[in-house]
């Protein structure tokens, strides 16, 4: 016997899964891709007036800089229109990390024909007009200071949640102050079952003796948790069961005090990330990074008379944009192939779902946009639950956009 969820089949529900600041990245894409255009025809018209081919190849090498952000900006424009289209079963959330995609590998193969380039000018070294090299790579320099400066606005890679530590996913942090002291009562679960902690932020620290914790959950439900000396804090014998939401009374320096948790598990990794701009980010530091290298090499060449510093400069600059590349692939290519993108969340997702007794025989988790999962999941259940139960257990996961619930009764 299968339940279908009602929700799924007959409610309707957004398509939309595009990042929060979509629009924002989008319009910031299209200033920089002006910015590089008319750089490259200030340079191209220049080295054609004045004589100068140095000046003519950098405004070509910048026109191949602005093609790979134009790839960035249309795909957020046609994110953007198309975001309600029927025809995307899951919207267009995943078109940033097609194009992040495709520019990883422009990147790669920028990599390639520099590190080629500068092979074989080790081997068979050309004459460098210092004069005219060194301003037009300061100036590129700056150009591409400026674009980092203005694609990244200070605002990439937020991460949501609680942190408190390395891997840490915590409930919020509450305080406590008595006539004492001021304790901090926390749920701690990095690496480990989730348990609470009690320590003094202040004044006189708690006493494990007289200490004690008694949640009360919104069915009724009571459990007692006895606490141990740790040295520095207190920690509850007991693991704590999902979902981290309940008022706990308190028992601690002969006062009793009442707390409420509302816990949300947030994704982590590269659940929220927006990779259409991490590729957009990724080009204009790559060409910063080959301008430094290039300076450097430049002005040690002039000063010293090395020569092969310059080739030096760009089989490093290459190894550098190779780095890069690689790690944009390897996250996008996860993302376009469905690969679960947060093990932390689906593991906290089976235990929240399976805690009373239920079992979970079918789960997929995907990311469809950034900041938006989908899931699957089967449920076999030997109460009489709906779909609603379940979804009801999974709002503490925010970042489920999309949810699709199968519950089978087993006897």
């Amino acid at each position: 016997m299968t339940e279908t969820p009602a929700s799924e089949s007959s409610v309707r529900h957004s398509h939309v899964f595009l990042g929060p600041g979509h629009e924002k990245s989008e319009r910031k894409t299209w200033a920089v891709i002006w910015l590089c255009g008319v750089m490259m025809v200030a340079e191209i018209v220049g080295g054609l007036l004045f004589g100068s081919i140095a000046l003519v190849a950098d405004g070509l090498h910048m026109s191949t800089h602005a093609g790979a952000l134009l790839l960035a900006a249309l795909a957020y424009t046609y994110a953007r229109n198309h975001a309600s289209d029927p025809r995307f079963s899951f919207g267009t959330g995943k078109l940033g990390d097609m194009a992040g995609f495709t520019s990883a590998i422009i990147l790669a193969m920028i990599a390639v024909l520099i590190g080629y380039e500068s092979v074989l000018r080790v081997f068979s070294p050309v004459p460098i007009h210092f004069a005219e090299a060194i301003p037009i790579a300061c100036v590129g320099l700056a150009v591409n200071i400026t674009s980092a400066w203005l694609l990244s606005g200070g605002d990439q890679g937020h991460a949501h949640g609680h942190a408190h530590g390395k891997g840490a996913e915590h409930a919020e942090e509450h305080r406590i102050t008595t006539r004492t002291s001021t304790l901090v009562l926390e749920v701690f679960e990095s690496g480990v079952p989730p348990r609470f902690r009690l320590r003094a932020a202040s004044g006189t620290a708690p006493s494990a003796p007289e200490s004690s914790i008694e949640t009360v959950r919104p069915d009724g439900s009571r459990q007692r948790f006895s606490l141990v000396d740790r040295g520095d804090y207190l920690e509850s014998v007991d693991a704590i069961p999902e979902p981290h939401a309940f008022v706990a009374h308190v028992r601690a320096a002969g006062e009793e005090h009442s707390l409420v948790f509302e816990e949300h598990a947030h994704a982590h990794g590269n659940a929220h990330r927006d990779n259409n701009m991490r590729a957009a980010v990724s080009h204009v530091m790559a060409d910063a990074a080959v301008s430094v290298l290039v300076i450097v090499g430049l002005l040690l060449a002039r000063t010293f008379g090395w020569l092969w510093m310059d080739p030096l400069a760009g089989i490093i600059g290459a190894c550098v944009i190779a780095s890069w590349s690689y790690g944009l692939i390897r996250d996008t290519g996860a993302i376009l192939l469905d690969m679960n993108p947060d093990r932390r969340m689906a593991d906290s997702l089976r235990q929240t779902i399976e805690a009373g007794g239920d079992r979970i025989d079918d789960f997929h988790l995907w990311r469809l946009g950034p900041g938006h999962l989908g899931a699957i999941v089967c449920v076999n259940t030997r109460e009489t639950r709906g779909p609603d139960y379940y979804r009801a257990k999974l709002a503490r996961f925010p970042s489920l956009s999309h949810v699709t619930i199968e519950v089978r009764p087993y006897y």
